[in-house]
């Protein structure tokens, strides 16, 4: 084989190692931007909420049907959140996205 060819297929192996790396980089890129859009429109939507005076998210729980005042979590859940409960879960998700029932 000529030295010709070999520096050619040298230099395509290279390049498409590059774009190899490069679209696996776009990809993670791109899913750290997405993850970053939903978690800013999440915190964005909790902060909306009507709150006390002592930074309360006043809102209706669906579990006991009560108007509530409770404090949000990091992940922007009702202090009285309760895994796996179904309602709890659905309330959880309406605060995150800026749609649960206040008052």
């Amino acid at each position: 084989m000529s030295n010709r060819r070999r520096l050619e297929r040298f230099v395509r192996s290279k390049l498409q190692e590059a774009g190899e790396e490069y679209a696996e980089i776009r990809r993670s890129a791109d899913g750290q931007l997405a993850e970053a859009r939903d978690a800013y429109r999440t915190a964005k939507n909790a902060r909306r909420l009507p709150s006390d005076e002592e930074g309360r998210a006043k809102i209706v729980c669906r579990r006991h049907a009560e108007r509530r005042a409770v404090m949000l979590d990091e992940a922007f859940r009702p202090a009285c959140f309760e895994a796996d409960h179904p309602d709890c879960e659905s309330c959880a998700e309406d605060v995150q996205a800026g749609r649960i029932e206040t008052w």
